[in-house]
């Protein structure tokens, strides 16, 4: 039995997606406010301070979220990784423990009928956003991180996640004015929202597919650019454990390059390389296209509660 019908054949009923819909307000009105930019004025300095706060917390997100909490592709120390959870949660996507729990959950079951967010499964909207405010996926599942959840500040972090975020926009009010507040960060966080899920659904619908897995993942060049290198999807999701996603040199990766700075400096270490059997399997197989696995869908199975 394949992999997918194992996965598949431990879900005989699936749980109705319950959406808080009260949940997307603080959602919805921050990209009301990142409007307020049309009543300022977009300043010379809040122009650079949105490319600014964009990329470094694109950082944050790739590197710490991805990279570091959810995978554990490097290590560092608890002082660095402490600060990587600040900026990470600078971005309003919630606690990095409650991040890379999901995300472990989201690998364990990727495009299939038990994934948190998957386009196969549940369409677009829900795979980019709709998930985030699904009733079920508010807790932090502890159990998917412990060895993270021992430290006491990232618990502390985790629960008062709003903190980082908070902080930043005040640091930009009052350094830059409304304009920097709205424009530079309002507006930066709305494109970082985005930019970030495109991973959870465009990756999963366009671009190529090097490698066979059982999910839907595909690695895209223009996705590799918005997310700092987490668009060679399909690289990831065959071997998800390399700090590196670009395998090759021409897959530019600037979150890898950015890390590989930071060893030089010994702030971080341990990055963990793509195996030379995997780069081998690559470079027999560029050009070609793995097929799609066949995936059992939610829609398929009977509902909780149905007979």
């Amino acid at each position: 039995m394949s992999a997918v019908e194992v996965m598949s054949s431990e879900a005989t009923t699936v749980a109705p997606r319950r959406i808080s819909y009260v949940g997307t307000l603080p959602f919805l009105a921050i990209h009301l406010l990142a409007l307020g930019s049309f009543w300022t004025g977009v300043t010379t300095e809040a122009a650079i301070c949105c490319a600014v706060l964009y990329f470094v917390r694109m950082f944050g997100v790739t590197g710490g979220y991805h990279r570091y909490f959810s995978h554990r592709t490097y290590r560092t120390s608890r002082v660095f990784q402490f600060l990587l959870a600040f900026l990470a949660q600078s971005s309003a996507q919630r606690g990095a423990l409650w991040w890379a729990a999901h995300h472990r959950h989201h690998h364990r079951h990727s495009d299939q009928v038990q994934d948190t967010h998957s386009v196969a499964q549940d369409g677009f909207w829900y795979s980019h956003l709709m998930w985030i405010f699904e009733r079920d996926n508010q807790a932090t599942q502890y159990k998917y991180i412990p060895e993270l959840a021992r430290f006491p500040e990232l618990r502390f972090l985790d629960r008062y996640h709003l903190i980082a975020p908070i902080l930043m926009g005040t640091v930009v009010f009052f350094t830059l004015g409304a304009s920097g507040l709205f424009f530079g960060f309002f507006f930066s966080t709305v494109l970082l929202w985005h930019g970030t899920f495109t991973i959870n659904s465009l990756s999963h619908v366009f671009g190529t597919r090097r490698f066979a897995t059982t999910d839907n993942s595909r690695n895209n060049w223009f996705l590799a650019i918005v997310t700092l290198g987490e668009g060679w999807h399909n690289n990831h999701h065959h071997y998800c454990v390399s700090t590196r996603q670009g395998f090759y040199w021409y897959e530019y990766d600037i979150t890898y390059y950015i890390l590989k700075v930071l060893s030089w400096l010994g702030i971080v270490w341990k990055l963990q390389p793509v195996p030379a059997k995997v780069l081998a399997e690559g470079r027999t197989l560029k050009g070609q296209q793995a097929p799609l696995p066949a995936l059992t869908l939610r829609a398929e199975l009977p509902q909780a509660g149905q007979a």
